[in-house]
Protein backbone atom coordinates (compact mmCIF):
# COMPACT_ATOMS: atom_id res chain seq x y z
CA UNK A 1 0.00 0.00 0.00
CA UNK A 2 1.04 3.62 -1.44
CA UNK A 3 1.53 6.55 2.09
CA UNK A 4 -1.25 7.93 0.13
CA UNK A 5 -3.49 5.20 0.42
CA UNK A 6 -2.47 5.10 3.69
CA UNK A 7 -3.32 8.70 4.55
CA UNK A 8 -6.69 8.40 2.38
CA UNK A 9 -7.70 5.70 4.65
CA UNK A 10 -6.56 6.96 8.09
CA UNK A 11 -8.55 10.30 7.18
CA UNK A 12 -11.53 8.33 6.22
CA UNK A 13 -11.63 6.41 9.70
CA UNK A 14 -11.03 9.69 11.39
CA UNK A 15 -14.26 11.36 9.88
CA UNK A 16 -15.80 8.48 10.55
CA UNK A 17 -14.54 8.84 15.01
CA UNK A 18 -15.29 12.40 13.96
CA UNK A 19 -19.31 11.38 13.62
CA UNK A 20 -19.68 9.18 16.79
CA UNK A 21 -17.71 12.10 18.98
CA UNK A 22 -20.60 14.88 17.35
CA UNK A 23 -22.80 11.84 18.94
CA UNK A 24 -21.47 11.65 22.18
CA UNK A 25 -19.81 15.18 22.84
CA UNK A 26 -21.49 17.37 20.67
CA UNK A 27 -18.05 18.35 18.86
CA UNK A 28 -15.25 16.37 17.21
CA UNK A 29 -12.26 16.18 19.29
CA UNK A 30 -9.79 19.23 19.52
CA UNK A 31 -6.07 19.37 17.86
CA UNK A 32 -5.27 19.19 21.64
CA UNK A 33 -7.25 16.06 22.64
CA UNK A 34 -5.93 14.36 19.59
CA UNK A 35 -2.47 14.63 20.86
CA UNK A 36 -3.63 13.66 24.43
CA UNK A 37 -4.98 10.48 22.49
CA UNK A 38 -1.13 10.16 21.02
CA UNK A 39 0.59 10.25 24.28
CA UNK A 40 -1.88 7.92 25.90
CA UNK A 41 -0.93 5.47 23.04
CA UNK A 42 2.72 6.05 23.43
CA UNK A 43 2.36 4.97 27.12
CA UNK A 44 0.38 1.90 26.15
CA UNK A 45 3.52 1.35 23.81
CA UNK A 46 5.78 1.82 25.89
CA UNK A 47 4.57 -1.02 28.18
CA UNK A 48 4.01 -3.55 25.24
CA UNK A 49 7.82 -2.57 24.04
CA UNK A 50 8.24 -3.76 27.92
CA UNK A 51 6.56 -6.88 27.58
CA UNK A 52 8.20 -7.28 24.17
CA UNK A 53 11.55 -7.19 26.02
CA UNK A 54 10.39 -9.64 28.44
CA UNK A 55 10.37 -7.33 31.34
CA UNK A 56 6.35 -7.26 31.49
CA UNK A 57 3.75 -9.89 31.19
CA UNK A 58 1.26 -8.96 28.88
CA UNK A 59 -0.73 -11.82 27.57
CA UNK A 60 -0.98 -11.71 23.00
CA UNK A 61 2.34 -8.48 23.67
CA UNK A 62 3.06 -9.52 19.69
CA UNK A 63 -0.69 -8.52 18.36
CA UNK A 64 -0.98 -5.79 21.43
CA UNK A 65 2.22 -4.65 19.77
CA UNK A 66 1.54 -4.37 16.27
CA UNK A 67 -2.22 -2.70 16.86
CA UNK A 68 -0.41 -0.20 19.31
CA UNK A 69 2.21 0.72 16.46
CA UNK A 70 -1.04 0.58 14.06
CA UNK A 71 -2.75 3.27 16.12
CA UNK A 72 0.42 5.94 16.75
CA UNK A 73 1.08 5.76 13.26
CA UNK A 74 -2.53 6.89 12.37
CA UNK A 75 -2.83 9.50 15.26
CA UNK A 76 0.59 10.78 13.56
CA UNK A 77 -1.43 11.08 10.31
CA UNK A 78 -4.26 12.86 11.71
CA UNK A 79 -2.35 15.21 13.69
CA UNK A 80 -0.39 16.02 10.58
CA UNK A 81 -3.71 16.48 8.54
CA UNK A 82 -5.19 18.51 11.13
CA UNK A 83 -1.44 20.97 11.33
CA UNK A 84 -1.91 20.75 7.45
CA UNK A 85 1.69 19.25 7.28
CA UNK A 86 2.64 17.10 4.10
CA UNK A 87 3.94 14.21 6.29
CA UNK A 88 5.46 12.38 3.10
CA UNK A 89 7.59 15.07 2.32
CA UNK A 90 8.19 16.33 5.16
CA UNK A 91 9.38 12.65 6.36
CA UNK A 92 11.63 12.23 3.28
CA UNK A 93 13.17 15.81 3.57
CA UNK A 94 13.83 14.80 6.94
CA UNK A 95 15.42 11.22 6.03
CA UNK A 96 17.66 13.33 3.79
CA UNK A 97 18.89 15.42 6.07
CA UNK A 98 19.99 12.54 8.97
CA UNK A 99 21.80 10.25 5.76
CA UNK A 100 23.28 13.98 4.62
CA UNK A 101 24.21 13.94 9.06
CA UNK A 102 25.62 10.39 8.94
CA UNK A 103 27.54 10.56 5.74
CA UNK A 104 29.80 13.50 7.54
CA UNK A 105 29.62 11.72 10.59
CA UNK A 106 31.74 8.20 9.10
CA UNK A 107 33.68 11.15 7.13
CA UNK A 108 34.65 12.48 10.07
CA UNK A 109 35.45 9.02 11.99
CA UNK A 110 37.41 7.61 8.73
CA UNK A 111 39.66 10.95 9.06
CA UNK A 112 39.71 10.10 12.38
CA UNK A 113 41.42 6.71 12.32
CA UNK A 114 43.73 7.94 9.91
CA UNK A 115 45.89 9.36 12.32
Amino acid sequence: MEFSELRERALSVRKEYEALERERYGRPWSLEELTLGLVGDIGDLAKLIQAHEGVRDIDDAGAALAHELSDVLWSVIVIADRCEIDLEAAFTRTMDELERLLARSHVSSEEGNET
